[in-house]
């Protein structure tokens, strides 16, 4: 529980919800800014955490990796790597990063000023991702937490399952081309692993705007196993197989000329059935990288910080049941998208 501190010690005095995102007073820092920021903890490397033209940044290797990708020349003017677990001091607040377990390299921060602990979560989940190390709660005094699917309805059944209903339909339909979209950072390389750990070992098939990723990934030890690009080769080759996309292709003219193509998206936001509606989805696959609502109330319990501060999202139901629980909760309202381009 917090103890009794000063009133320049408690929190709410040196982090502050701003403009640019979380400023963090007595070390001259955004996390996750917003707009570009002179310094910057960065969580993850999805473009709504991870902007560029920041000055100073400091992140992950797996982030950072993410990121030199990403924005090139553009994404820094100096990169400090922090690897999880270990500790540095920006002014006077000591800086350490947790896993996160949302994508790889994705962390929480953890900041430590005048006895009092703060963990920014950023974005995370708590069910195993074969791609990237698992959530670690960390006793702290303030809990900052994401809200994406912060209602009852969303609870994500097991991954395997929904694994299961895509090579069943492959079995099912053999003739028609399996057209999966997912966002290309973390939830493809997800996708992929997770298919191998069902047993498919053929050839999966890219769009052009997986491939980077992809390499990235296994340039950072995920092995993915055999990948193609679909490129210019004859689509109707490829009756049968899967071919994995950004979400927005799968209504894009790219999408023309596969065998009968039968239409797919994993998402959290496939337990609502008008979204899968709206997208003309035949398959939905109900599988995200964010915590769903079992998962964030289960983490207030594991990290048991008596007060509770929540972001973007389902923020007012979370901080509802927070209170109901005895914790001192509050939405911040930070500008921020939900999950990004999964829909």
């Amino acid at each position: 529980m917090m103890r009794a501190r000063g009133a320049d010690s408690h929190p709410e005095s040196w982090l502050r919800a701003t403009d640019g995102g979380l400023y963090c007073v007595p070390g001259d820092f955004h996390v996750d800014p917003h707009r570009p920021a002179e310094r910057a903890v960065i969580t993850h490397g999805h473009a709504d955490h991870a902007r560029a033209r920041n000055g100073k940044v400091l992140a992950t290797p797996g982030t950072l990796a993410i990121m030199r990708a990403r924005y090139g020349a553009e994404a820094w003017r100096e990169s400090q790597a922090l690897d999880h677990g270990e500790t540095v001091r920006i002014g006077d607040v000591t800086v350490s990063l947790a896993p996160a377990g949302h994508v790889l390299g994705s962390a929480q921060a953890v900041l430590e000023y005048k006895g009092a602990r703060v963990v920014i979560s950023g974005d995370y989940k708590r069910r195993r991702d074969p791609t990237c190390p698992p959530f670690e709660p960390v006793a702290c005094d303030v809990f900052v937490t994401e809200a994406t699917f912060g209602l009852p309805v969303f609870r994500h059944p097991p991954d395997g399952e929904e694994v299961a209903k895509l090579l069943r339909s492959l079995e099912t339909f053999p003739e028609r081309t399996h057209l999966l979209g997912a966002y290309a950072l973390g939830k493809a390389q997800r996708l992929i692993r997770l298919l191998r750990e069902g047993g498919y070992d053929r050839p999966i098939h890219l769009h052009g705007a997986m491939g980077a990723l992809c390499d990235l990934y296994e340039a950072q030890g995920v092995p993915l196993g055999p990948l193609r690009a679909v490129g210019d080769r004859d689509k109707k080759e490829l009756a049968g197989e899967i071919v994995l996309c950004p979400p927005s292709a799968l209504s894009d003219r790219w999408s023309r000329g596969f065998p009968d193509p039968l239409t797919v998206m994993a998402s959290g936001w496939m337990r609502v059935r008008q979204r899968a509606r709206q997208r003309n989805v035949e398959l939905p696959l109900i599988l995200s990288d964010h915590a769903d609502w079992d998962e964030l109330t289960r983490t207030l319990e594991d990290v048991g910080a008596p007060t509770v501060w929540v972001t973007h999202g389902r923020e007012y139901a979370l901080v509802h049941h927070a209170r109901g629980r005895g914790f001192d909760a509050k939405a911040l309202s930070l500008v921020g998208r939900e999950e990004e381009d999964e829909t």
